[in-house]
């Protein structure tokens, strides 16, 4: 059937055919480089990641544009509050998302431009506004006029005159209508500025992504993509500036992830529910967290929690422990080539899924009902002694492995990283190993003394505190519940 997206523009999926034969054009919002990256931008680009991942694995020559956004208001005032220049609380901030999005496994877009490097062609594309009447300079700003643009907010499908019911314009502001936006602003006294046709001044933020966008894909391009709140104003105006200026369609395909709320409330500095990046990687593994933004559909909304993470880290552990599993059963076996009948219909069933839409979630499930194939075939009791059943094992061990990197899960080596969450989750229950030793060998001298009672009570003791007992002919384990 090929690949289907779900396009904003037209609120319906549709047959991805880009512009040039396996040739793809993508472009996504990037962050303001004033703060630190919350979960609501690990989930975007987490998103946008594994779309860039699937289109080069389907065969598409991807070039990925994810911009800088480091020139802006809160740039400005967050540096001015430490008392440093803006450039510097920019780089440190960009420095700060790099490293964030390495630890989530990110592999690079193609192109990373920052808006101070494209002054020259955003003059350009609000020159060329001005000149076709669409856009006016009033005391040294200039602004979009919207009324010149019929298709305003096609894209968020909003109603004009009830914008305009709300709309007010900000003191200082010389707007023709409360609807039009800055393409250029004034430099105020010790703000960065660049030197214009109509004074030293700034870009706004709407025009940055059209400049950035069309010096690196072109005037039209297949997909442009970044969270919902972006539809509107962000999105919409791109739109109108870019085919404003260049009277070709913008773009074909336009893909939006879904909001993150926290404890099923939007999450905000102001409720106190906002966490960053940083924060969460400080008690959960950095897989768990994209295990967790994939196992919902990219277009839906997501709920982050403690309860949450712990169910997709129990979901990620599952596979690993199946990895390791598959890894200690072949390991004196020689690798074979020949594909099984398993190993294809799950590589076939998780291209479906992701053909759909991306769904990950979908294909996840997938991957999930190849680890139960697996773990079935480990626990034959002849096994060891049947070839093809091991061929099987090796077969649905490296599919997972292959498939699981297009959406970049399984990145660590199974008992590392199984070992590595363990003593984690430790921490977080506020238990160490020793103490788990002593409560099995307490547990151990009970039942020797036959108080089974005793021994059962330490069992839900330490159960209730997180801890599961396992039972075997070697002796007694212990793993995270």
């Amino acid at each position: 059937m090929g690949l289907r997206v779900y396009n904003t523009m037209s609120g319906k999926k549709e047959d991805f055919q880009p512009r040039l034969p396996g040739k793809v054009g993508m472009y996504v919002c990037g962050v303001t480089v004033y703060d630190y990256c919350h979960i609501g931008h690990a989930r975007a680009n987490i998103v946008f990641d594994i779309i860039f991942r699937y289109l080069l694995f389907s065969g598409y020559e991807t070039t990925y544009v994810r911009n800088y956004t480091d020139v802006d208001d809160k740039i400005i005032n967050r540096a001015n509050e430490r008392g440093i220049l803006s450039k510097d609380l920019a780089e440190e901030f960009i420095t700060a998302f790099d490293e964030d999005m390495d630890s989530l496994g990110l592999i690079k877009p193609t192109h990373e431009p920052r808006a101070t490097e494209y002054i020259r062609q955003i003059i350009e594309i609000t020159q060329k506004l001005i000149d076709k009447g669409i856009a006016y300079e009033a005391a040294g700003d200039v602004y979009y006029s919207v009324d010149k643009f019929p298709n305003y907010l096609k894209l968020s499908k909003r109603n004009m005159d009830d914008m305009l019911a709300g709309a007010r314009v900000t003191p200082g502001e010389q707007k023709q209508n409360p609807m039009d936006f800055a393409l250029w602003k004034t430099a105020k006294p010790g703000e960065p500025s660049w030197e214009s046709p109509w004074g030293k001044g700034r870009p706004g933020w709407h025009i940055e992504c059209s400049a950035m966008s069309s010096s690196l894909l072109g005037e039209s391009f297949d997909i442009h993509g970044g969270g919902r709140d972006l539809i509107f104003p962000h999105h919409e105006n791109e739109i109108a500036q870019s085919e404003g200026a260049s009277g070709k369609p913008f773009v074909k395909y336009w893909l939006h992830n879904g909001f993150v709320n926290v404890d099923q409330e939007k999450m905000s500095k102001s409720l106190g529910n906002f966490f960053t990046i940083r924060d969460i990687l400080k008690t959960y593994d950095a897989e768990v967290i994209r295990f967790f933004i994939l196992s919902a559909h990219y277009r839906s909304p997501i709920d982050f929690s403690d309860h949450n993470l712990v169910e997709a880290q129990s979901g990620l552990r599952r596979f690993y422990e199946a990895l390791d599993a598959a890894e200690r059963a072949t390991s004196d076996v020689d690798q074979k080539e020949n594909r099984s009948t398993d190993g294809a219909k799950v590589e076939e069933k998780f291209r479906e899924a992701m053909d759909d839409d991306f769904n990950t979630a979908l294909a996840i499930a997938h991957l999930f009902d190849g680890v139960r194939t697996m773990n079935r075939l480990i626990s034959t009791k002849k096994f060891k002694k049947k070839q093809e059943l091991i061929a099987q094992v090796q077969d649905l061990h490296e599919t997972i492995l292959r498939l699981g990197e297009v959406i970049g899960l399984f990145r660590s080596q199974p008992s590392a990283w199984l070992e590595k969450v363990k003593l984690a989750g430790l921490i977080r229950l506020e238990i160490t190993e020793e103490e788990i030793g002593e409560s099995i060998q307490q547990r151990l001298q009970a039942r020797k003394e036959k108080d089974f009672s005793r021994g059962d009570e330490i069992r839900n003791d330490l159960e209730a505190r997180g801890i599961l007992l396992l039972d075997t002919r070697e002796g007694t384990n212990w793993n995270l519940k």
